[in-house]
């Protein structure tokens, strides 16, 4: 078995993970980043950004080769 992360990662499946990441963010918490960028004057789609990369390193990544 191997184990990987994120930057272990080929572009086009980083990509896709960050993605996938975003919109389980926005489903989650959508409403909730909406209204901090809206307060504190912020892109929505930049704390969207900074939010899924964060949300891509508590993912377990496992590969059965």
């Amino acid at each position: 078995m191997i184990y990987l992360n994120y930057n272990n990662l080929d572009a086009e499946t980083q990509e896709r993970l960050l993605t996938k990441s975003k919109d389980d963010i926005k489903s989650k918490f959508g409403e909730d980043l909406k209204a901090f960028s809206e307060q504190h004057q912020l892109d929505f789609e930049e704390v969207l950004y900074e939010e899924a990369v964060k949300n891509l390193y508590n993912y377990k990544y496992k590969f059965n080769i």
